[in-house]
């Protein structure tokens, strides 16, 4: 589940190689980098609550396992997501994997 060439350990700011390597393929899917804040968000719609709920529960499981929590917010069928490490103040590997994580949760719907 974790982005080729990332280290566990102690999180850090995304390089400017790294998020060339890894940026274009969430964008690709629809995530975009917050203005003003060094964070990536998505809007996600569901048929209806029991499935945005769905996909909530799973992506929480995940995120507590990984020990790093999304920012979002949910409105019946629409769950939106933002994504930063407040670690090391700004976008992370830890938001990639989380990331990639969430998109395959979306596809399982």
């Amino acid at each position: 589940m974790t982005s080729p060439g990332f280290k566990a350990g102690k999180a850090h700011r995304l390089n400017p190689e790294e998020r060339e390597q890894f940026l274009p393929n969430l964008r690709a899917v629809g995530w975009v980098e917050v203005d003003g804040r060094d964070a990536i968000y998505k809007e996600f719609i569901f048929k209806n609550f029991n499935q945005a709920f769905g996909f909530m529960t799973r992506v929480a499981l995940q995120a507590e396992k990984m020990d790093h929590h999304p920012e979002w917010f949910n409105v019946y069928s629409k769950v939106h997501i933002t994504l930063s490490t407040h670690d090391c103040g700004g976008l992370s590997e830890r938001d990639i994997n989380l990331a990639t994580f969430i998109e395959e949760a979306t596809v399982s719907q």
